[in-house]
């Protein structure tokens, strides 16, 4: 049977105030084409449909025209959706008694019910049927089973280990899908941060500090037979292995995800033969482009070799996406005009501009006298040094308001000491 997979649309995004929805209609065009082209048997997409829980009427709107349109050219097609961390499990669950009719499976969430011991307890029970979706070739004559998992919250936790929850949970539904389906090829649809997972600096992705939301499936012994994975918006293999990947996101979501590869992965899978991706790469819509950190005429000499000249005959909808960052210790008001006139002038969009201050000379942000002894710096004043440890740090002086903020809290730490002294 042929997949086609892929995840991490985040339709109705706003980039660096640019509404994107005209870029999501671009690539859900060229989707389309690929599905007549390629006539997989089912389209994966494993989650992050929204780029957020509460998305807009046109971001909703345009989705359900691609589910209509599709369904409709392509009757053949099995589409099969499960919700990530970006979704409102439950809106996007809601009309799924409707898409079903049109061959269209959505998985929000993890349902579970309880059962009783008749002795006054019970136990929660997870409804692992409720995520097993099979689905047949376009002749019929191949038979395959999606395991369907929505984006999985903290209450799957065990022994206060997520990883170990999801573990335990994926672990479950592969051993019951293997059981019920035992010479039937099983195809896995997650939304994960795979320990190992590469994430570009800076990355658009919601990742739980110090790596919480990590999982490591090295303790997976019934594993299906391929699985695509969202949440990671680089196009990579999963945990290093030839079965299981992210498909990556279709647009980038950051500078920093400026030279990603963008698309969607065509899975080829037959009943005891490893799986075989072909990837069929999407060229968005606007490339992103960050020019290095200069001062003003450096800065403007590359504005003008390196970005793409406006032509009458030119689309905007060519336009390349700018990020500029100024080497400059204060940035005044006709500077910036000068660049944004000369981005005017370019087929770009200037979405990010950023005044980077030079590093100080670390000689010159000492006091007059030289800290020399443990009193000298004892004695020194605090808000000195909270000045400069901000400006070496953040590469910029503090506003007013801080420096408020902060005299406020010496002042209470003085008076609060001074109170316990006496006392």
């Amino acid at each position: 049977m042929k997949f086609l997979t892929t995840s991490d649309w985040h339709i109705g995004n706003v980039f660096h105030s640019v509404d994107r929805l005209p870029e999501h209609r671009h690539f859900l065009k060229w989707l389309k084409t690929q599905i007549v082209e390629q006539r997989p048997d089912v389209l994966l997409v494993a989650g992050d449909v929204f780029d957020n829980g509460n998305p807009s009427a046109a971001a909703q709107a345009l989705y359900y025209e691609f589910l209509a349109e599709v369904t409709t050219d392509s009757p053949w097609l099995q589409l099969v959706i499960t919700a990530g961390n970006h979704d409102s499990a439950h809106r996007l669950e809601a009309p799924r008694a409707l898409l079903h009719r049109h061959q269209v499976e959505v998985r929000g969430s993890v349902h579970r019910q309880w059962e009783p011991d008749g002795e006054g307890g019970g136990q929660w029970s997870t409804d692992f049927d409720d995520l097993l979706v099979p689905v047949t070739s376009a002749d019929g004559n191949e038979h395959a089973v999606v395991l369907a998992v929505p984006f999985l919250r903290s209450d799957v936790m065990v022994d206060g280990s997520y990883s170990k929850g999801v573990n335990m949970l994926l672990g479950q539904l592969t051993a019951k899908a293997r059981e019920r389906y035992a010479d039937v090829p099983l195809v896995m649809m997650a939304h994960m941060y795979a320990k190992g997972a590469y994430i570009a600096k800076d990355s658009s992705e919601r990742i739980v500090v110090g790596g919480m939301e990590q999982v490591d499936m090295a303790d997976w012994d019934v594993r299906p037979d391929y699985l695509t994975c969202g949440h990671i918006h680089k196009r990579q293999s999963v945990w290093g292995t030839q079965w299981a990947r992210y498909t990556g996101s279709v647009l980038p979501m950051s500078f920093a995800e400026r030279d990603y590869h963008h698309g969607v992965d065509v899975v080829t899978v037959v009943a005891g033969q490893p799986p075989k991706v072909d990837f069929l790469e999407y060229t968005p819509q606007h490339r992103l482009v960050s020019l290095p950190e200069a001062e003003l005429k450096p800065l403007l000499n590359d504005i003008a070799e390196k970005l793409p000249d406006r032509r009458d005959d030119q689309s905007a909808d060519e336009a390349v996406y700018v990020e500029l960052k100024l080497l400059s210790a204060q940035l005044k008001s006709e500077e910036r005009k000068r660049i944004e006139d000369a981005v005017a002038k370019k087929n770009a969009v200037l979405c990010s501009f950023q005044l980077v201050t030079p590093n100080p000379d670390p000689s010159s942000l000492s006091a007059d006298k030289p800290l020399s002894t443990i009193d000298d710096v004892l004695r020194r004043d605090p808000m000195e040094a909270l000045r400069e440890s901000f400006l070496v740090k953040h590469r910029q002086p503090m506003s007013e308001r801080q420096e408020s903020l902060l005299a406020r809290i010496i002042n209470k730490v003085k008076n609060d000491d001074h109170e316990n002294t006496e006392a």
